[in-house]
């Protein structure tokens, strides 16, 4: 009995689609590199496909919306991937997509994860992950505020303010303590924020409650605008500033999820 013989063209018809999506994605990467309309001959050059090929694709994406071509053989991203982009940010949940990240940090250190946002003078925490461990009564739990400068998230908040803004809270809260360990002066606060700055995170050494301790990192949103805070909460006697890289690693991996990109926003 004969072999059965199978047929090829299934298999290449498969290959010959993958390659046509990667060379339309190369397209589109250099199209997004670009602020200005792309000729098609530069298009060529820099995806390093034949000029017949690319615009034989360019074609078929302006077609979908995918691309404009803007005059004879020049080329800019088209109006469909706004309208997926802005789709897709929709459906970006801040909670559950820093969660997974959130769970990972709390379990590489035990403790308490906590993300906070702004509203007004004062941080909210709108999810926290519980360490189980403590028989110190922690503030941190959902729902609950606390004052801008106070807290190691909302320190991060105040730096991004600037210095008007700053002097502006000052006087308008009057700087109430919550603990003896509270920073009460503007001169003080401006020292503490420096260190914030310089620093790229946050930290509330008994605070906001005697007995606990927190490092913050900032999470920003594909436009680069903070939009919360991610801290480690712990009781004073476990408390490690060693941990400070960590919680800012996972900030960023929040905030890339979320579609930030430091080089994009540098631009």
């Amino acid at each position: 009995m004969s072999a059965k013989k199978i047929d090829p063209a299934p298999a290449a018809e498969g290959k010959n689609s993958i390659q046509v999506i990667e060379r339309m994605m190369k397209l589109l990467d250099v199209l997004a590199q670009h602020a200005d309309p792309v000729p098609l001959k530069q298009l060529a050059l820099e995806t390093g496909l034949h000029p017949s090929t690319a615009h034989r694709i360019l074609g078929a994406m302006t077609h979908s919306g995918f691309v404009d071509r803007t005059d004879a053989g020049i080329y800019r991203l088209g109006i469909r991937l706004l309208e997926l982009g802005s789709l897709v940010k929709s459906r970006i949940s801040l909670r559950d997509t820093a969660m997974p990240m959130m769970l990972k940090l709390h379990a590489a250190t035990g403790e308490s994860v906590n993300l906070g946002i702004r509203a007004g003078d004062e941080i909210v925490y709108v999810e926290r992950t519980s360490s189980g461990r403590s028989s110190v009564r922690v503030v941190h739990i959902v729902g609950a505020r606390a004052p801008l400068h106070t807290t190691a998230t909302g320190k991060l908040f105040l730096v991004e303010d600037g210095l008007e803004r700053i002097r502006d809270y000052a006087r308008r809260t009057g700087l109430p303590p919550s603990t003896p360990a509270s920073i009460t002066s503007l001169p003080a606060l401006e020292k503490e924020l420096e260190r914030v700055r310089r620093h790229g995170v946050g930290f509330d050494l008994d605070e906001v409650e005697a007995g606990v301790r927190c490092i913050a990192a900032g999470i920003r949103n594909d436009g680069g605008e903070l939009v919360a805070g991610l801290s480690l909460s712990t009781p004073s006697e476990r408390f490690n500033p060693d941990w400070a890289p960590l919680v800012r690693e996972t900030a960023d991996e929040i905030s890339r999820a979320l579609g930030y990109s430091a080089a994009r926003a540098a631009r």
